[in-house]
């Protein structure tokens, strides 16, 4: 493996395409009142319209923003981009935070929890029976938690260097088998980035009323396990045990695409018995199949399309191929105002460009079985200096595994800092070493010695941070442009949204079904 990767990275070194690989965030956030508790309030009027604001809007709940960044081709561009985003977003809340981590609030029951609002279009009703039918199969606690998107793609010019590299014309189709070996590699080492980013090593302990657990203790209102990265990833977390049981290939796209098929087609026995509307009439979920859309597919990354208007994901990726990739095993991390920083970004660049040029083994059924145990021995027990992961059958420590990982991503890092005259990648890579070789500097460990020193429960930790990141953020002032440009972006978005709802026609019921024919032969 060793020759044949180094080969690989040796023909990339000097490339201008290494300093111009392509960038995005969406992180989710909860909106929370000043007792601590999530926000009663309706989405911000000067914030936008949640249902086509191109920057800010709303994830399952009505007090749970999701900021996105355009795409940029430098972490510099895109972490600023996000800040600036916050920065707006805070100079209209007035009185409410932003909660910075991954794990909720305080909660006080499901029926605290609105469900997101999107208006009287076709649209924005289907985005929110779509939230329905996640509170109808899961529960509206789960769906309260946050976390971090990046997505990623590789410029064109790279692409063809590759492809001449590899003996391959720079076609869709290549691009396509290679983004599926990327990810192949990133499922195959999950674990890993759960382990270094992982920052939910405990919860509040509203979050666990009326639930089966196996926390301890932390305090008297907080729970946590003594070894966990990330219960965000795990059995309490953001997870479906019934999706897990169902193998996804991404051997070919051709193969993705199959077995994804059956999961939004056939009905699941559960969700039949709940059937599409309430007894009112109502609609409560998209669909009676294990997915009701290709969005409810739990996985921590996924191949994403150019998809444009009413187009399926799956359809789309089928007829115009891989357009980009979006990682989401990415806990927030407390301690950062926007949930991330960059050294993160620039070792997850070089992590994504190892998964690339690495060779990739094919999926089995055992190799799903593999990453999805392993993901959830390092969630519960990552620390641990005596865990041990299973690789290709064989057990493995997490600590020498992952550093042997690690050197494999430096000289990634090496090559790509000599393009960009820098080194961010190499000193990025470094710190994620040293997580290895001393588990106490994991995102994870560090909240949890936070909470000791300051004698604080998960729930008042967190609350001090973000009452920090407000004030920190706060005194960094958006320019007057700046702000212009975001207030502009706001009311643009109330007039699309109105333009929208007086120029529907169609029923939601047609809409609807229109939607969901999954008509793979559809021409683009």
């Amino acid at each position: 493996m060793e020759k044949e990767f180094s080969q690989l990275v040796d023909s990339l070194r000097g490339h201008s395409g290494l300093g111009q690989l392509n960038h995005g965030l969406e992180k989710e956030a909860l909106r929370i009142d000043r007792h601590g508790y999530l926000s009663k309030k309706p989405h911000p009027d000067k914030l936008g319209s949640s249902l086509v604001h191109p920057l800010i809007t709303t994830d399952f709940s009505e007090a749970q923003l999701e900021l996105v960044t355009g795409v940029h081709n430098s972490i510099e561009g895109c972490m600023q981009e996000m800040e600036e985003i916050h920065r707006f977003v805070y100079d209209v809340l007035d009185d409410e935070l932003l909660w910075p981590s991954s794990m909720p609030c305080m909660l006080r029951g499901e029926k605290s929890i609105p469900l997101a609002d999107f208006g009287t279009s076709n649209l924005g009703r289907f985005k929110r029976v779509y939230r329905q039918g996640l509170a109808l199969r899961y529960g509206k606690y789960m769906q309260t938690i946050s976390g971090l998107h990046y997505n990623f793609s590789i410029p064109n010019t790279l692409w063809a260097h590759h492809a001449k590299t590899c003996g391959e014309q720079d076609s869709v189709e290549f691009r396509n088998q290679s983004y599926l070996a990327l990810i192949r590699n990133v499922r195959r080492y999950t674990w890993l980035l759960v382990y270094l980013f992982g920052t939910s090593p405990a919860v509040c302990g509203s979050f666990l009323a009326g639930r089966t657990h196996s926390l301890e203790p932390f305090d008297g209102e907080s729970y946590y396990l003594p070894y966990a990265t990330s219960l965000r990833m795990g059995r309490l977390g953001y997870q479906s045990a019934e999706q897990g049981r169902h193998y996804l290939s991404y051997n070919t796209l051709a193969d993705y695409i199959a077995s994804m098929v059956p999961l939004l087609t056939e009905p699941h026995p559960e969700y039949l018995d709940l059937g599409m509307q309430s007894a009112s009439g109502e609609y409560q979920q998209l669909s009676v199949s294990l997915l009701q859309i290709e969005a409810e597919s739990y996985t921590p990354i996924r191949p994403k399309p150019k998809a444009r208007g009413l187009r399926r994901p799956l359809v789309a990726l089928k007829h115009q191929g891989i357009e980009y990739l979006e990682v989401r095993c990415l806990d927030l991390n407390p301690f950062f105002p926007t949930g991330i920083d960059r050294t993160t970004l620039y070792f997850l660049d070089a992590f994504l460009l190892f998964a690339w040029l690495a060779p990739s083994p094919k999926d089995t059924k055992q190799s799903w079985d593999e990453s999805q145990s392993n993901q959830t021995k390092v969630v519960e027990q990552g620390r641990d200096p005596n865990l041990e992961v299973i690789v290709d059958g064989k057990p493995c420590s997490v600590p020498e595994l992952g550093s042997y990982v690690i050197d494999l991503v430096s000289q990634v890092a090496d090559v790509v800092d000599e393009v960009v005259h820098g080194s961010e990648y190499r000193n990025a890579v470094s710190a994620q070493k040293e997580k290895l070789q001393d588990a106490s500097l994991t995102p994870s460990a560090r909240l949890l010695q936070q909470m000791a020193t300051w004698d604080k429960s998960y729930y008042r930790t967190i609350e001090t941070l973000s009452k920090q990141h407000r004030t920190d953020l706060l005194e960094q002032k958006l320019s007057n442009s700046k702000r212009q440009h975001y207030v502009e972006l706001g009311v643009q978005s109330h007039i699309e949204q109105r333009e929208l709802e007086a120029s529907e026609n169609d029923s939601f019921e047609r809409y609807l079904d229109d939607y969901m024919q999954l008509d793979l032969s559809q021409s683009p």
